[in-house]
């Protein structure tokens, strides 16, 4: 993983979600959430498991929404965050943290009912690896996002402490093809990079997005997108 002695620090960890999802930030987090709840329907009874589910923004959500999860994350300081925010939100008894590799996951075959992992692909240098374990032990569904190669990301994709990953589509369904995976559904979105938003006050960001999705839902807002969402089954 690139960066994964960076990520694991407590300072970014503590830091994480308000520099990323505070301001024009604010915008990325629903949109994020609304993918994942889209993708994944309902939830009552599902077990699921996010992969580098991080401070918990995903897991908690879905535990509040019925359904059974567990979430997974190589930092223990970003799985000590999400288990205080799963506590402040009431949830805490609904919801397991591990900390594990999402190269080698710690379950049997067929598992769960959904495995998903957001903000992950882009860091991943073995990308084949992590989408053949979590098909392993995904019964339905296996859903996630990556950054994409023709995006305006590309432009100061170095600068990153982590870097990226980029996709082209061929790149995603050549992993999907080799991880026996069928593609059900994909969403494209996101002109400006996340980067943009994040810099901006909310209520600029608010006017920014609406030109944004405006492109997005032009002829060629999915050839620019910057991010994809994935949502697969199992074959």
């Amino acid at each position: 993983m690139k960066g994964a002695e960076w990520y694991q620090t407590d300072e970014v960890a503590e830091e994480y979600e308000e520099k990323r999802f505070s301001r024009g930030g604010r915008l990325i987090d629903r949109r994020e959430k609304q993918a994942v709840l889209d993708a994944i329907g309902p939830l009552e009874d599902q077990k699921v498991l996010e992969i580098a589910c991080g401070t918990g923004r995903f897991t908690v959500m879905l535990a509040e929404r019925g359904a059974d999860i567990v979430g997974l994350d190589i930092s223990a300081a970003m799985l000590q965050q999400g288990r205080q925010k799963a506590q402040d939100a009431g949830v805490a008894d609904h919801l397991e943290f591990m900390r594990g590799d999402a190269g080698r996951l710690p379950f049997p075959d067929d598992y769960f009912d959904t495995v998903f992992a957001m903000r992950f692909f882009h860091l991943a240098d073995t990308p084949a690896t992590f989408l053949s374990e979590m098909r392993r032990v995904a019964k339905e569904q296996v859903v996630f996002d990556t950054f994409n190669a023709r995006s305006t990301r590309s432009a100061y994709n170095w600068l990153l402490p982590m870097g990226s990953h980029l996709y082209s589509r061929s790149d995603v369904e050549k992993l999907l093809d080799e991880a026996d995976l069928r593609l059900v559904d994909a969403e494209h979105d996101w002109i400006l990079p996340y980067g943009f938003y994040r810099k901006i006050p909310g209520g600029i960001a608010d006017q920014i997005r609406d030109v944004d999705t405006a492109i997005g839902e032009s002829i060629i807002g999915d050839y620019f997108a910057s991010v994809s969402y994935w949502n697969a089954s199992v074959e």
